[in-house]
């Protein structure tokens, strides 16, 4: 993992081992749910999570003063931090750096109706800690003891990523032996629906179709997703399972328009470039990519053409993920990267649900129908957020 770039070149840290992950999704509960469903899609129409109950991990009482966001980020790191095995970390140096693009919506809605109807007096007093979108890093934080940097970045559709690459750049700098990186959103609420909707972001078919030719727009889901990050050494001197390696990460703004992408691909072709510096790779040593692929005109067509500028054509293996899984905005990131590790683990690259016939402009190799069996390598995952955020992150497979 690299660290920046100085007046000799980039500057190296130490090594990043993914050791946990964990996962809360439409799939269901478990990143054995969203991996089965992954490879074998089945799923349409609503993309809420199934079945959560949070009270299993917070007790009855203290559920009803966490937002569902949050709740959906304890219980998705609870599950990485288990898999991840025994730590033995010391808690001054571990950090938790969770994201959300909205945060604690689901609450803010709700009290602020409770103001309408029955006055400032009823307005709940957890409502603050409950909307803060730094609220899941601190029950996180609070659930661990880990006294490290509890962070939140908030970065839209790209903060999942940006996470997982701050998560694991607090571990390569040395300031960090282990760090939980990731991203958590329940902005389900008619009042965020209906706002997608009437910016025609929304699909109105329903369905969600990364670079098909009927794609008309994403929809939306909730969840979130964590995965355990520490030092090559350390993961290697425990005994612990490594899934993959972090081997870089990219940050890049359009500068451009408040929602829209910048038409020409520039700042995703630069965040991408800049991940493969950070990596010390190039474009051809690239396996697979995990698209961005929300399945908007727009989204699309522009990350196909910005892929094709970085890699040619068509390029590596592509997958979007999102047609499974919906698009989970601040969460999105974090979970196409546990998507992107479990690709590496299964040597899977899963099909894009949804892409029944390509759009003719992009011109992409789209993993379509089946899951494709490869022989893994790099893999390059992309999250472009409104704002004109761009995040990437390189995952290797694990070598000695």
């Amino acid at each position: 993992m690299l660290l920046g770039v100085g007046p000799d070149g980039p500057i190296p840290g130490r090594r990043v081992a993914v050791t946990g992950i964990g996962a809360v999704t439409c799939c269901g509960l478990g990143a054995a749910a969203l991996w089965d469903e992954l490879v074998h899609p089945s799923i349409s129409g609503d993309r809420s999570v199934p079945d959560f109950d949070p009270a299993a991990y917070f007790g009855p009482k203290d559920a009803r003063r966490v937002d569902r966001f949050a709740q959906f980020a304890v219980a998705a790191a609870d599950e990485a931090l288990a898999d991840a095995g025994d730590l033995a970390v010391d808690p001054a140096r571990a950090a938790v750096v969770m994201t959300t693009g909205v945060g604690g919506f689901h609450t803010l809605a709700e009290q602020v109706q409770v103001y309408n109807d029955r006055g400032p007096r009823r307005v709940s007093p957890f409502l603050v800690p409950m909307m803060m979108a730094n609220a899941a890093s601190a029950h996180i934080s609070m659930r661990t003891g880990w006294r490290g940097p509890s962070e939140t970045v908030v970065t839209a559709c790209a903060a999942g990523t940006h996470a997982v690459g701050a998560a694991a750049r607090l571990v390569a700098s040395g300031r960090c032996d282990v760090a939980l990186g990731g991203g958590a959103e329940a902005s389900m609420h008619p009042v965020a629906v209906a706002a997608f909707a009437n910016m025609t972001a929304l699909s109105t078919s329903g369905e969600s179709r990364p670079f098909d030719v009927r794609r008309d727009g994403f929809v939306v889901t909730e969840g979130a997703a964590g995965l355990v990050l520490e030092s090559w050494d350390r993961a290697v001197e425990r005994g612990a399972h490594i899934y993959a390696e972090v081997a870089g990460a990219g940050s890049t703004a359009d500068a451009h328009h408040i929602t829209a992408p910048m038409p020409d691909g520039s700042g995703a072709v630069a965040c991408m470039e800049q991940a493969l510096f950070d990596a010390q790779l190039t474009a051809g040593d690239i396996a697979h990519i995990n698209a961005h692929g929300t399945s908007t005109p727009l989204n699309d067509l522009a990350e196909a053409r910005a892929i094709n500028k970085v890699f040619g054509e068509p390029g590596p293996v592509v997958t979007s993920t999102k047609g499974v899984t919906g698009h989970g905005l601040g969460a999105a990131g974090a979970i196409e990267a546990v998507a992107s590790v479990l690709a590496i683990e299964h040597r899977l690259v899963p099909p894009t649900h949804g892409c029944e016939e390509l759009d003719p402009e992009i011109h992409l190799d789209v993993v379509r129908g089946e899951a494709r069996p490869w022989e893994p390598g790099p893999v390059l995952s992309n999250s472009f957020g409104f704002g004109g955020h761009n995040g990437c992150l390189i995952l290797l497979p694990p070598t000695a």
